[in-house]
């Protein structure tokens, strides 16, 4: 795999999303709009003492690519919530979870883990969270029995505790989330792996308190795209992770600190305005964001409707450079994208359902990416929410 691109393998990805948008019948077109059902919005869930306006970024700890290793110590003071990629599971249904720094002969110039730990609590002096993100590309984490799920929080706690983390992001890809034949409903999942997962992640809520910080960066294809498909659907033919994360989220929204999408590395997806948008422009994060903070049918279905999330638990997520991945938007598409959102100005082509002044910001793959496109990404955000 090219390590460039060890963030997620879009190519496979895009190929997923041509078989997902493919039924017996051939394509299928959603007919309602989230207009013919105003979902209540989540309940108030603590803010983990984040800025109003927030920035997010990965930073490349345990492995090396092309963008260069930053020691923890080095990134820059722009970022507001740090995820360290990644904790990855010993095997996929294993359920326990490693972390350690990217070796020395990948990185010559990696920190100590007490030099690195001593950035972390430095961090957190400065009001940043420092979280675990788990998963990415390669890893595959599939919590199908209990076994799994305890291991999983010993596992991850352990990581927590001896780093002294503020939290944890979940980054699962590829076939980590997938829906089994009959569970039809994102309000109560059936699958093992996806009730594990909740199960595992309210542990670690209840046991952590009111300040751990949870976030979630998944991609398009297991949110957005359940406006139109989720699960394997009534005819079995779809794609069985399509929407996958919309349960997780769904019972997680009251403690959800943060989602982060992945509005990059993804395949065409239908909108609330029953056109397809695509990467490259304003339009697919404003469409897709705008999809989070009104709510959607799922699977077209109006009496199943995934309940909009509040603009401070949503950050949009895009590469912070073209060398980043697939779906790069220059500076000025961002600002566009931001105003759009914020104060409904320069939308283009695509008017959202509102205007959310409380959006939280944006999210950034990766830290890295970004220093060595000399930080454009992290200065336009700067600049914008000052």
């Amino acid at each position: 795999m090219d390590p460039t691109k060890r963030r997620s393998p879009y190519t496979l990805l895009v190929a997923a999303f041509a078989t997902a948008l493919l039924t017996a019948g051939g394509l299928v077109a959603a007919s309602q709009t989230a207009d013919a059902a105003a979902p209540a919005r989540a309940e108030a869930a603590p803010a983990a003492d984040l800025p109003s306006h927030a920035l997010v970024g990965y930073v490349h700890a345990s492995f090396a690519n092309g963008s260069g290793y930053i020691p923890l110590a080095d990134v820059p003071d722009s970022w507001d919530v740090i995820d360290l990629a990644f904790a990855e599971p010993t095997s996929p249904t294993s359920g326990q979870i490693d972390f350690s720094l990217c070796p020395t002969s990948e990185c010559p110039n990696v920190e100590s883990a007490d030099a690195f730990k001593a950035a972390v609590k430095a961090k957190q002096a400065e009001g940043k969270k420092v979280l675990v993100s788990i998963g990415g590309a390669n890893g595959k984490v599939q919590l199908t029995t209990t076994a799994a799920r305890d291991a999983f929080v010993a596992s991850v706690s352990k990581i927590i505790d001896t780093y002294g983390l503020d939290g944890v992001d979940i980054d699962f890809e590829n076939d980590s989330l997938s829906l089994d034949p009959g569970d039809n409903d994102f309000r109560a999942p059936t699958t093992p792996a996806i009730v594990n997962l909740i199960s595992a992640l309210k542990t670690l809520k209840s046991t952590y308190g009111s300040g751990f910080t949870l976030t979630m960066a998944p991609e398009t294809f297991f949110v957005q795209l359940g406006h139109q498909f989720y699960g394997a659907g009534a005819s079995g033919t779809q794609d069985p992770r399509s929407g996958a994360y919309l349960p997780v989220i769904y019972a997680l929204r009251d403690d959800l600190t943060l989602l982060t999408v992945q509005d990059y590395n993804s395949g065409p997806i239908m909108g609330l305005d029953n056109q397809y948008h695509s990467m490259g422009g304003a339009d697919f994060p404003i469409a897709m964001t705008d999809m989070l903070l009104t709510g959607f049918p799922v699977a077209g279905d109006t009496s199943r409707v995934f309940p909009a999330l509040r603009p401070d638990q949503v950050a949009i997520g895009l590469p912070a450079s073209v060398n980043a991945g697939g779906g790069y938007i220059d500076s000025s598409a961002v600002t566009s994208t931001l105003d759009c959102l914020t104060k409904g100005t320069s939308c283009g082509s695509y008017t959202p359902h509102g205007t959310w002044p409380d959006l939280r910001g944006l999210m950034a793959w990766s830290v890295n990416w970004d220093v060595f496109g000399d930080n454009t990404f992290a200065d336009t955000f700067d600049a914008y929410f000052g």
